[in-house]
């Protein structure tokens, strides 16, 4: 069970952390009703419309979330949407319940070819995340955290990089009122200085625990700045809850070394671009400039990395797209971390 953190304000309500309990180790077993709140969702919940079968199977799963569901059952459901998402969705509960933790779960996920929606991807790695910053009393950890499993708007501004949650941007554009995230980052008028944003700092970090759902701060990447520190506590603790080991991250404002052991890309561009340059490619200016920050990662374990790097750095990189979305990969640092025991 979840311990007690009283001084910490609760937060990420809508993660489903409070449906799961943890195990001994303070990882996250399923319960029958975090597998209830995926048969309330509006893709599997039946409408006005839903056939007798479809009621049926929806009626049987919520009293008994765990039940083994015949093809059969899904077969007889008329509408051809909600035979597909049931499809889905059992297969993901299937994996749900082949791990023991939601963790496991989300490691195996990445073994073969992905068969699940992104939105699982990122609803698993939200309530992980959840659980492992339970206790955390930093609101800008918790801000750096959503990168991990919410895109990204980027805006690069006079050589300040901001990111500013995506959908809340795109709810800004959609509507008649901008507030200074739509000013900024959708119409992209004005100077930096002369818009009002609520840009999470020191100084204003409290005013995260009122809005901690809401998705609506934004986060300064620039080096020397607690949002780029941030967010290497947060992967450095994503790295210590999945295999109990200490990694040391720090912000970078180039790599030095000519040839480096090892690259890990937080996202697609910079795989790529890491990739390339690692090979001795030249990459133009133009995708450079989708760099958003560099990072170096060191262990201090002398036996936690393989033997040919023991003692070398790793680099990660963190870009946008062409279209200035970021959108991290938080798998990427499991499934490509060169540990000697993987």
């Amino acid at each position: 069970m979840r311990g007690v953190h009283s001084a910490v304000p609760d937060f990420w309500r809508s993660s489903g952390f409070h449906l799961l309990q943890r195990d001994g180790a303070g990882r996250l077993r399923v319960t029958d009703d975090f597998l209830r709140a995926y048969y309330l969702r509006p893709e599997i919940h039946p409408v006005e419309d839903s056939c007798e079968a479809e009621l049926e199977l929806h009626t049987a799963l919520m009293s008994d979330p765990r039940r083994e569901i015949a093809q059969g059952d899904i077969d007889r459901i008329a509408d051809e949407d909600a035979r597909e998402n049931y499809g889905v969705l059992l297969r993901f509960r299937r994996r749900l319940l082949e791990s023991d933790t939601v963790e496991g779960c989300y490691m195996s996920l990445f073994k073969g070819d992905v068969d699940v929606p992104p939105l699982f991807i990122e609803q698993l790695a939200h309530v992980i995340l959840r659980n492992m910053l339970d206790a955390c009393e930093d609101p800008l950890q918790l801000r750096a955290a959503e990168l991990l499993f919410r895109d990204q708007k980027a805006t690069l501004r006079d050589g300040h990089v901001l990111l500013a949650d995506l959908e809340t941007v795109e709810m800004h554009a959609a509507g008649t009122r901008y507030g200074g995230i739509g000013r900024l980052i959708v119409e992209a008028q004005g100077a930096l200085g002369k818009v009002d944003l609520d840009v999470l700092d020191r100084g204003n970090a409290g005013i995260y625990w009122e809005r901690e759902s809401r998705f609506d701060t934004v986060l300064s990447l620039d080096y020397g700045h607690a949002g780029l520190d941030a967010l290497c506590r947060v992967i450095e603790a994503w790295i210590a809850h999945f295999f109990g080991v200490q990694a040391a991250v720090r912000p970078l404002r180039s790599i030095e070394e000519r040839r480096w052991a090892w690259h890990i890309g937080l996202d697609a561009e910079s795989t790529a671009i890491l990739n390339e340059l690692w090979n001795g490619a030249e990459v133009e200016q133009g995708r450079m400039r989708h760099v958003l920050t560099l990072l170096r990662m060191d262990f201090g374990g002398a036996l936690d990395l393989r033997p040919e790097l023991a003692g070398r750095p790793i680099y990660l990189a963190l870009s946008c797209d062409e279209n200035e979305i970021v959108r991290v990969k938080p798998q990427n640092l499991l499934v490509n971390l060169p540990l000697a025991r993987t």
